[in-house]
């Protein structure tokens, strides 16, 4: 393992670490309304971004990040992943973490069908077998919810379209980053001016800690997508395909052992029928990438 790929894995294994043990930090924080608290996320991830920028030394590629070209693209990816924090927080103050963990876990599979419906690209046997097992467990959990399991499928989009947008454009991640959160922080902004406005409101929750803790949603948010960023630049995608279950794998075992979400038999079906496609798509991407591998060798040879 070279010094890049090294950076790579464990950019990757901090990033769905943080991600994973994120309800705790939300949980703990309940006392302060999901829209404050993503609010707050957004206004003190500006300064983070900033300070990691600075570290680095990369203020020429928050120039280049700044053009237009590349602006219009993290405008975009920007008001995706504002969504995707804003509705994530939610559902873990509305008891659905179970849910939540549910849209991580099809991520990848989405992914693979929007490779399909964009970029035209062919799916394998096992890779349909994938994304009908799939199918099939989203269907159980409906019935189990009563409802579609829309914050598992919102989370789910919102985040494969977010991955998409950023591999495509060519900046460095902090500064796409700094790009993104400067351009939610006015609307954040306007948001708090407005509710510190009303009566019987206060902002920084009830002082002391509270404002310790808001103020470290910034490099709790930011710090994970700049991991995040680093690993899909220097990582297999077999690899970091495999990794992304760290972080909904340990959603889920929160939701369950520490929150007591409910999880009955039709749940644990469900999930069954999505752990199982899972294993199916990962098993297919290993073996596909070492094929791959096997035969730029031989060609090599020849």
């Amino acid at each position: 393992m070279n010094a890049e790929t090294r950076l790579g894995f464990f950019a990757g294994l901090g990033a769905y670490f943080i991600w994973g043990s994120l309800p705790l930090y939300i949980r703990l924080m309940d006392h302060i309304s999901a829209t404050e608290l993503f609010a707050q996320r957004v206004v003190w991830s500006v300064p983070t971004a900033l300070i990691l920028i600075g570290v680095a030394a990369k203020w020429r590629d928050v120039r280049v990040a700044f053009q237009w070209r590349n602006v219009r693209w993290l405008a975009i990816s920007g008001l995706l992943i504002g969504a995707n924090w804003a509705c994530y927080i939610w559902a873990v103050h509305a008891n659905r973490t179970v849910e939540a963990s549910l849209g991580y876990y099809i991520n990848p599979l989405v992914n693979v069908l929007f490779g399909m419906l964009i970029f035209s690209e062919r799916l394998r046997k096992a890779q349909w077998v994938a994304v009908a097992l799939a199918t099939i467990g989203v269907g159980v959990m409906t019935l189990a919810y009563g409802h579609v399991p829309w914050v598992a499928l919102f989370l789910c989009v919102t985040f494969a379209i977010y991955s998409l947008i950023r591999k495509q454009v060519a900046v460095d991640s902090r500064a796409g980053f700094l790009v993104e959160i400067a351009l939610l922080a006015p609307l954040a902004l306007t948001w708090l001016a407005w509710f510190s406005s009303q009566p019987g409101n206060t902002l920084m929750g009830n002082g002391g800690w509270d404002v310790v803790l808001l103020m470290a949603a910034g490099p709790i948010t930011s710090v994970p997508l700049i991991l995040f960023a680093l690993s899909a630049r220097r990582l297999k995608l077999s690899t970091l395909g495999m990794m992304q279950y760290i972080g909904p794998t340990l959603q889920f075992l929160i939701a369950t052992l520490v929150f007591r979400e409910a999880f009955s038999w039709t749940h644990g079906v469900a999930f069954g029928f999505i752990w199982l496609a899972l294993i199916i798509f990962t098993s297919d991407s290993v073996m596909g990438e070492a094929k791959a591998r096997r035969l730029a060798r031989a060609a090599r040879i020849a």
